[in-house]
């Protein structure tokens, strides 16, 4: 889900970080619609449009789904078409 008001590049879960290699940076808080909370931050490597991204990756417990954030947004086109329902990022 794109999440403008996250302002980082991506969001997830504990257990979706679980199957991934990516390495720990450090922690961080943010503020997110349910208050201040405490992320874990790892370099995650991710894929758009088959062009790699090396990101920081926000990890925590009540992520319900991955959120991509505004960052992404200074780096790659958003289109929407609002009667077609389609949005696209890149």
């Amino acid at each position: 889900m794109l999440d403008t008001g996250f302002t980082g590049f991506l969001a997830i879960n504990k257990q979706d970080l679980d199957s991934l290699d990516w390495f720990y940076i450090g922690k961080e808080t943010l503020r997110t619609a349910q208050g201040e909370t405490l992320f874990k931050i790892y370099l995650g490597k991710l894929i758009l449009n088959e062009q790699e991204f090396e990101i920081p990756v926000y990890v925590g417990d009540e992520i319900t789904e991955f959120l991509l954030g505004s960052e992404w947004l200074k780096i790659l086109p958003l289109v929407v078409n609002y009667q077609a329902n389609i949005l696209t990022l890149g």
